[in-house]
């Protein structure tokens, strides 16, 4: 493995571990505090199972430092993801049973520390499968892959840097005495010099190692010196290596050869030092602005990777596109979208008790989880509204089955939330119809959409049933096929809107 290689390898796997190391801090930071409370205040009933918390939380530590040390590698991802969420089974477990046994008799900001808990071992299960997709030895994509490039980057220049007054140096000849003599001149100028006695044993070294320059013999018995060198140019890997030719061969056709052929220069035997050394320090010259302009290159493309990582997660790709190819204003008409409100249910009321800090986890555990389902049945998330989250499809690209498509999403949404450590309830409205879309501001600019159809579709969703999905009649209609029984079919009044025939379904 490179350097360089190395280095992005720790460097995400300490991304990751940096990713789970929150939750799993808070987690031993506030048991430990449950368990001295409980030790001072009671009831001792209680301290047996919050010990089994306190070591299993330890446990979940040292896991997350193991990855971060490379103890652990996210590669087999199964068992992985077992061993993580082993301890945190156990922390909830136990928790959970200290609450319905003891809650009555735990002081009440013991309590609430013991639902800390519970809620941080919540907020990192959902982060176990989405930071253990990255594979370190992989090509790496997205935020956690750029910064470990950055990471990278930075060490792999410092390193480059320390070896900068000096060239690392292949001699390429079959006569031990004249690689012996080129060695020795080299090593006295301050260069670090290997020997190779053939063409092909030159070959195995350079797949092997890094040199910053050849110099090469033309007359070799296995492998010549221009065979040589135009299989070095050949290799997209290779060819940066600067090569100097060295032969006793006083004939121009030669030279000739071996310039078109990519070498830097030729130097005829015997070589005389003061010319070895001028020729020998141009190269070494010319190789350090060539990796300086590739370190340039790499960094302008990562920056370009890193905004564009960036809008990705503001815009769609569609409109990315459409913003490179010069569109000063994108604005289009869909004739047939489905939009989708999901809102939970007195969430008002539970965030006027919830610390800010819990309210923004709890918040963002829900609504990654939302945009994962999205993600995966092609919905285009619009934007969340406090606790209400606003998704639409076949927008900014047209589809056929976008009413099916944003059913499904509806219902795996409602599954989500029920599914959860501390359940939660919401309300799901979807009208489908036409919709303006496009991109709005220049400042925190947005991807929004307009119309009747994001109104009744709001609507729908505002006065609908927790855990089940408000229909519009056009939604229905394109949705017949899709329900087993009669739907509850309803004709209500909606504000601003009138009296509409809506449909509620499972």
């Amino acid at each position: 493995m490179t350097f360089g290689n190395e280095i992005r390898r720790k460097a995400l796997l300490i991304r990751i571990a940096q990713r789970l190391s929150g939750p799993a801090e808070a987690i031993a930071g506030f048991q430990d505090i449950v368990l001295e409370e409980l030790r001072k205040s009671g009831p001792n009933d209680a301290l047996a199972d919050a010990l089994k918390v306190q070591v299993a939380a330890h446990d979940l530590l040292a896991r997350v430092e193991a990855i971060k040390n490379g103890d652990e590698q996210p590669t087999d991802k199964n068992r992985l993801r077992h061993d993580l969420r082993t301890p945190v089974n156990a922390i909830l477990g136990y928790s959970e049973l200290i609450v319905e046994d003891f809650g009555d008799e735990i002081a009440p900001s013991v309590l609430a520390d013991i639902r800390t808990v519970i809620g941080e071992c919540a907020i990192l299960v959902s982060q176990i499968d989405r930071v253990l997709d990255v594979n370190p030895d992989s090509s790496m994509t997205g935020i956690d892959s750029l910064t470990a490039h950055s990471l990278e980057q930075t060490l792999s220049i410092a390193h480059r840097n320390r070896e900068e007054m000096k060239g690392r140096i292949l001699v390429v000849d079959d006569t031990a005495q004249n690689r012996d003599l080129l060695k020795r001149q080299l090593v006295r100028q301050g260069h670090e010099v290997v020997a190779a006695a053939s063409g092909t044993e030159a070959l195995a070294m350079i797949a092997r190692e890094d040199f910053d320059l050849a110099l090469v013999d033309i007359l070799m018995p296995d492998l010549n010196g221009i065979e040589l060198l135009a299989r070095l140019k050949a290799n997209e890997d290779w060819r940066q290596i600067p090569v100097i030719m060295v032969s006793g061969l006083n004939e121009i056709h030669a030279v000739t050869r071996c310039i078109e052929a990519g070498a830097e220069d030729y130097l005829e035997k015997p070589v005389d030092q003061v010319l070895l050394e001028s020729r020998v320090r141009a190269c070494l010259e010319k190789r350090r602005w060539q990796l300086r302009e590739r370190e340039y290159i790499a960094q302008i493309e990562y920056e370009r990777d890193r905004a564009d990582a960036l809008l990705h997660t503001m815009l769609p790709a569609p409109v990315i596109q459409r913003l490179r190819d010069g569109e000063d204003v994108i604005a289009d008409r869909f004739e047939t979208a489905t939009v989708v409100f999901a809102d939970i249910v007195d969430f008002t009321p539970m965030a006027a008790s919830m610390p800010p800090a819990d309210l923004v986890k709890r918040l963002t555990s829900v609504f990654l989880a939302f945009d994962d389902i999205a993600h995966e049945h092609g919905i285009e998330k619009i934007k969340t509204i406090g606790d209400a989250y606003m998704a639409a499809c076949g927008i900014p690209e047209p589809r056929e089955d976008h009413a099916h498509r944003s059913l499904d999403f509806a219902r795996d949404l409602i599954r989500a939330t029920s599914d959860q450590t501390e359940a939660l309830s919401i309300r799901v409205g979807m009208h489908c119809g036409p919709v303006i879309a496009g991109l709005v501001g220049r400042v925190r600019f947005v991807y929004d959409i307009w119309g009747e159809t994001v109104n009744l579709a709001s609507r729908l969703e505002a006065t609908g049933e927790p855990g089940r999905i408000h229909l519009s009649a056009p939604a229905f209609r394109l949705l017949e096929d899709a329900f087993e029984s009669a739907p509850d079919a309803r004709v209500q009044t909606l504000k601003g809107i009138g009296e509409i025939q809506t449909f509620v379904v499972d």
